[in-house]
């Protein structure tokens, strides 16, 4: 399974975590203060402050703790100043892996990611080594009981979809960032369960790990990256077998 749409699986399963829901909610307050700071409190007209809305409400954040994060984000509430960062690398069996991470103090967060890239057997590259590889595309899964193919399908590309491909578990939906909202609106429409919904960044071409020992190092590594407090995001370019997930999980 590739490792965009795996690895947001798994992440999402650990997101429900009521013992991780706390660093959740931390995680998504200071999306959403940097995207209300770049862009203003209003989500009507601030696209990326409704998808953090979105993920906050995912999270099941609730509704007063999103709304004093908007309004730290817009300096009507004091708060800390947060800066974005990405940083790219490589991990083991040289797959590749960007982080962008949300930071009020990079000469901390830099050291740290650095530490978690050679603790488990990877390096942190320099700036452009891997996002080049890499493509910023609407993501959306359906689990394959929840709709019928074709339909799905049918309803997808006339909602401006680019690609739609399936495996054993899920129907994986691509559409340019531009395209997402429509399509995502549409889907809720035809009530279809969405498993994940966001806009993410998709590898051009997949990294095949077929080595049980190698899968498990880069599932621990990506694991490592999520559990970071000042991680928001973690992508890969890994594309690992069913069963080997299946004996490794």
């Amino acid at each position: 399974m590739s490792g965009h749409s795996h690895w947001s699986g798994i992440k999402y399963k650990k997101a429900a975590n009521d013992a991780k829901r706390g660093k959740v909610w931390s995680k998504v307050a200071r999306l959403i203060i940097v995207a209300a700071k770049k862009g203003g409190g209003d989500p009507s007209a601030n696209l990326s402050l409704r998808y953090a809305i979105d993920k906050a409400k995912a999270a099941n954040m609730p509704k007063d703790t999103i709304e004093k994060a908007v309004k730290k984000g817009t300096g009507e509430l004091e708060g800390q100043a947060f800066e974005e960062n990405l940083y790219e690398g490589y991990g083991p069996g040289g797959v590749a892996i960007m982080i962008e991470a949300l930071t009020d103090n990079r000469s901390r967060t830099a050291p740290e990611i650095k530490k978690i890239f050679e603790r488990r057997g990877g390096s942190l590259g320099t700036s452009g080594c891997v996002n080049w590889m890499f493509k910023k595309k609407g993501l959306i899964t359906v689990n394959r009981s929840d709709a019928d193919e074709d339909e799905l399908m049918e309803i997808a590309l006339s909602a401006g979809a680019e690609d739609m491909t399936t495996d054993s578990d899920i129907f994986e939906i691509t559409c340019d960032p531009s395209g997402y909202e429509g399509l995502k609106n549409a889907l809720e429409e035809k009530e279809i369960i969405m498993q994940i919904a966001e806009i993410s960044m998709i590898p051009e071409n997949n990294v095949a790990v077929g080595d049980k020992d190698t899968a498990r190092k880069i599932l621990g590594l990506m694991e490592d990256f999520e559990d970071h407090e000042d991680v928001q995001n973690v992508y890969s370019n890994f594309d690992i077998p069913d069963e080997i997930i299946a004996e490794i999980q």
